[in-house]
């Protein structure tokens, strides 16, 4: 089995240091980790340390570190432009997705969207719940980066994203050409569109491949939109050197 993974702001520059607060309290009472045992601290972004546990206290660890190494940012990379769906399946497309490996998550307020992310307070509470969803999916499948959630945009906005990336791929039922057809780059960013639960409409469809976007689909059946974003990054994962 795989060591446990433990986020922190701040990697330690020294051999020795202490895991405390909620990672600490997490390690000591949760998992109840013993003298001996090992896990691992990552910062996040790609840098890791392996430690070993030297002595535990109430919610904190004296760690000593064993090993230190950063993992290669994957290529190409995959960004998830998801609309907003309603309930907390919005989290869970974001989970699903943090664990299939997704690099970056982006909300559309597409204009059929049932849910709308209000500006303010509000919106900045949702959006923050998707954050930390990804955080949270990070840690659980031991992953060395926490995928970004980026500002909710508009079409406008996803628009440009589509013209920045290498490659943008609309999933859609109505698409002639299959994703496992498309050529895909070695490097960049690969944008995935899932659209929201009432479907994306035609004037978005043309913003999006006037701005260079491709319409595919991944088989004969209609996916949530919580889940197809999930089963387009297990085949990019197969139809890529990512996997």
């Amino acid at each position: 089995m795989t060591l446990p993974v433990f986020l922190v702001p701040a990697l330690p520059v020294s051999d020795t240091c202490v895991l405390d607060g909620p990672e600490g309290r997490h390690a000591a009472t949760v998992r109840r980790l013993r003298v001996g045992e090992e896990l691992v601290l990552s910062d996040g972004s790609g840098s890791l340390v392996r430690c070993v546990v030297e002595s535990v206290g109430k919610d904190v660890l004296d760690l000593r570190v064993q090993q230190r190494w950063t993992d290669p940012e994957p290529s190409p990379r995959v960004v998830l432009a998801q609309a907003l769906v309603k309930g907390d399946r919005g989290e869970l497309a974001v989970e699903l997705a943090t664990e299939a490996g997704v690099d970056g998550v982006v909300p559309w307020r597409a204009s059929r969207c049932i849910t709308k992310w209000e500006d303010g307070p509000r919106g900045a509470k949702q959006l923050a719940r998707w954050q930390s969803t990804a955080r949270e999916a990070a840690k659980q499948a031991r992953r060395s980066r926490v995928p970004s959630v980026a500002e909710a945009v508009n079409t406008a906005g996803l628009s440009r994203l589509v013209t920045a990336s290498a490659l943008t791929l609309v999933l859609h039922e109505s698409a002639s050409d299959k994703l496992a057809d498309v050529q895909l780059p070695e490097s960049g960013d690969v944008l995935i569109v899932v659209g929201p639960e009432g479907g994306i409409t035609d004037e978005e469809l043309t913003a999006l491949t006037t701005a260079g976007a491709r319409v595919v689909r991944l088989g004969t059946t209609v996916l949530r939109a919580s889940t197809a974003g999930v089963v387009a990054l297990g085949a990019l994962g197969a139809l890529t050197n990512r996997w």
